[in-house]
């Protein structure tokens, strides 16, 4: 099965998305991983990777200016597949065989992933390296395997130092944009919609990086509403608002989860009765920016453990977050991409 969702939307920032997107309820397990006590998790796994004792089974096919690669991993690490990663990039596929084992495959051009390119002497080499991060961004990777392509280096080239000059980066396309609520592993579309209250629910968007620059996805706002397109007699409950503030977190029932990409974001939050019947649909705001722009207009703020609203991208520039319980600035000074509403159904039942 394809490891992206196959509902998209595709038009210039158009987020259309009327499918009835899937959920599958499941226990608060997983927020062990996600909620910062995952140093046990990170231990059992290296345990199992040290006890496979095995030479990882990785296969690298290197491209005119891309690479392929398929992992093979044993049937422990399947329910971790959002963990592996070639770069920063998640694999572009998965596939569950049958001996239980998985395979995970990345296609990604050098401009993609954070590959490094070297000149050493007559070749030109990219770099990078398949991980496996079972705990969030900064927490040591259980496992590592570096990834290379060399080429000869072309003739005529000159080293950008000697041949000096300026130039302008630009980027004119149509953005493509990915809604979806995950299953319980994070590993794809859930396989129902029917949601019992106090289940946990991923929300997840994305946007194409292809050969844009680096893209920063937000949301922007976010309700739960009666209807699937948002009209003034519509019933809401405000989740996402004042530019990136996760109201929920106040109350302890949601937060974002720490980024895989700059291109995407998963919304984690509890189902609780919205007060607006048993079929509710999520409607988001999305916006693309530039990462380097955050602010009080561009920004995504949670509530985290000690109290305090927090930055999700740089937890040192938190004071962006200050204005989450008055008001935002709505000033901004450069946008990458406009925003347009995505929409997600899903049912509640009492257990």
């Amino acid at each position: 099965m394809d490891f992206l969702p196959a509902l998209t939307c595709t038009g210039v920032n158009h987020l259309g998305l009327r499918e009835y997107y899937k959920i599958h309820s499941f226990q608060s397990v997983l927020n062990q991983l996600v909620m910062g006590t995952c140093l046990y998790l990170g231990a059992v796994i290296l345990a199992v990777f040290i006890a496979a004792g095995a030479e990882p089974d990785i296969k690298v096919v290197c491209a005119r200016d891309s690479v392929k690669v398929k992992w093979r991993v044993s049937s422990p690490f399947v329910p971790y597949a959002a963990r592996l990663f070639l770069g920063s990039c998640m694999p572009s596929k998965w596939q569950l065989l049958p001996s239980g084992d998985g395979e995970a495959f990345f296609d990604y051009k050098f401009s993609e992933c954070k590959f490094t390119k070297q000149i050493k002497g007559r070749n030109v080499v990219y770099r990078n390296e398949l991980s496996f991060r079972p705990q969030a961004k900064g927490r040591p990777v259980v496992f590592k395997q570096p990834i290379e392509c060399v080429y000869k280096r072309p003739e005529g080239w000159i080293p950008p130092f000697l041949n000096p000059g300026s130039g302008v980066s630009e980027g004119h396309s149509n953005l493509v944009f990915h809604m979806a609520l995950l299953n319980e592993q994070l590993t794809g579309v859930a396989k129902t919609n029917v949601i019992p209250l106090g289940s946990f629910m991923p929300i997840w968007a994305a946007v194409e990086q292809k050969s844009h620059q680096p893209l920063l996805l937000l949301m922007d706002e976010c309700v739960a509403a009666t209807t699937p397109k948002l009209n003034p007699s519509s019933q809401v409950h405000q989740i996402v608002g004042n530019h990136g503030c996760l109201l929920e977190s106040k109350r302890g029932s949601a937060v974002f989860l720490p980024r895989y990409h700059s291109s995407a974001i998963i919304l984690y939050i509890q189902a609780f009765n919205f007060g607006l019947g048993d079929e509710v649909y999520i409607h988001c705001n999305l916006v693309v920016w530039d990462e380097g722009g955050l602010g009080q207009s561009r920004k995504a703020c949670h509530v985290k453990d000690h109290g305090s609203w927090e930055l999700l991208d740089d937890p040192s520039r938190s004071s962006v977050c200050s204005c989450c319980d008055s008001v935002c600035s709505s000033k901004a000074k450069r946008s990458v991409g406009g925003k347009e509403f995505g929409t997600s159904k899903f049912k509640r039942f009492m257990k």
